[in-house]
């Protein structure tokens, strides 16, 4: 029996929570370095032992999707490899401290280093068929919702969820609107207001695979979103230090409307201790809205049709549950689990190893991505349009969020 995608992305993830549950030590490599002697100490024999382990653990079940979904073994057995030693040159540069503090994550040095390989070199067509970014960006969601503890939105904070709230409602219409404005297409549209919405990369992520969207504008999104966030990040705090904000309405404002939950850590950190634990409620409590936003989109994306035409007239609950990204009900049920069926030793024990694997999919997605995209064709299929709407969409983001942060901090 052939799996769809979907069902297989929920059973796979589910396997990798399961092992780890069950006793299975996910291995965790280090990174992290500063200078030329901690980077060499990351070739020692015992890290380069965990990222051996970690490549066998994401072999077999970069193997195991293949058999359930009925993809040719070859292409996978070959190909893997190669993309998984690219992703790891990916993770050292986001390791490094001073990358790592400017709050750039590891997806863009692996969308970066795909992108180089894949329009630099003519891939073979082997190769091309090895490539399954949509697999591994869906594992990695699945595994997302173990990080998405419904108990804990008593500890974000009943202002940063109401603030939350707010912002995402607003924010995300508003988006929506102006992209329908400019004649933005519908895939680019929902990934661009989820994205400035709600948590940048994740967001966009989880949107473009409740939409089943084209990878190509996953990664124009994703590329948009980590672009702004550096300056943002840097001149944000300046700001509310020349206007005299508290560090509780700095936080507020910071953790609502910078898109990446590494340069909301590095931005609070630059005004202070509690500048950065405000910052970071807000941040959790916009990220705990994924899973009910991805739903959402789902349902809409569903019972609309698709763009083509297809489904004009409004499906029935078959049509809607056929259409249905099933990887979002395993993203809730992973939360479930974590929240209410597992007791807290058994989470604390086997929480870092999910979330640092949860990590390694989406890096490998991005270099997938980056290997399938030809830059040629993302910047002559993809005009300024979306481009303008996105700014404008941040512009519109920063100013509700001050707002809102001064009348529920300030």
């Amino acid at each position: 029996m052939r799996l769809t995608e979907d069902w297989a992305v929920v059973l796979l993830g589910f396997m990798i929570i399961g092992l780890a549950v069950w006793g299975l030590a996910i291995p965790v490599p280090v990174y992290k370095w500063a200078d030329g002697v901690q980077l060499a100490a990351l070739f020692s024999a015992a890290n380069s032992l965990d990222v051996m382990y970690q490549f066998l653990f994401a072999y077999a079940i970069v193997i195991v999707g293949a058999v359930l979904t009925g993809r040719p073994l070859r292409p996978q057995l070959l190909g893997f490899p190669f993309v998984f030693i690219l992703t790891i040159g990916a993770l050292l540069l986001a390791g490094n401290a001073f990358l790592n503090d400017l709050g750039l994550e590891a997806v863009i040095f692996s969308l970066a280093i795909g992108l180089l390989v894949g329009n630099v070199f003519r891939q073979p067509q082997w190769f091309r068929e090895s490539l399954n970014a949509e697999l591994l960006v869906k594992i990695g969601l699945v595994l997302l919702g173990t990080g998405v503890i419904f108990s804990d939105i008593l500890k974000a904070g009943s202002l940063g969820l109401l603030q939350s709230l707010i912002v995402v409602l607003s924010v995300w219409y508003f988006a929506f609107w102006l992209c329908r404005k400019l004649k933005v297409d519908d895939e680019l549209t929902m990934m661009i207001s989820s994205a400035v919405s709600i948590c940048g990369v994740s967001a966009a992520i989880a949107t473009s695979g409740a939409i089943k969207g084209d990878s190509r504008k996953l990664s124009y999104v994703v590329s948009m979103v980590l672009i702004t966030a550096i300056p943002m990040m840097i001149a944000m705090p300046y700001l509310a230090k020349a206007f005299g904000f508290s560090e509780e309405m700095t936080g507020a404002w910071l953790g609502g409307s910078i898109d990446t939950t590494g340069a909301v850590v590095a931005s609070g950190s630059l005004v202070g201790d509690r500048a950065l634990e405000i910052s970071t409620i807000v941040k959790f409590s916009q990220n705990v809205l994924l899973g009910i936003a991805a739903l959402a989109i789902s349902v809409y994306w569903t019972y609309r049709g698709t763009p083509d035409g297809e489904g004009v007239e409004k499906p029935g609950l078959g049509v809607i549950w056929e259409r249905f990204p099933k990887f979002v009900l395993g993203f809730l049920a992973a939360s479930l689990l974590f929240s209410f069926v597992l007791d807290a030793e058994s989470v604390g024990r086997v929480k870092g190893g999910i979330k640092n694997i949860q990590g390694l999919w989406f890096a490998l997605a991005f270099t997938s991505i980056g290997l399938e995209t030809n830059v040629k064709d993302l910047l002559g299929n993809n005009n300024i349009k979306p481009f303008w709407a996105f700014l404008i969409a941040q512009l519109f983001n920063i100013l509700v969020t001050l707002a809102v942060a001064w009348w529920l901090f300030g």
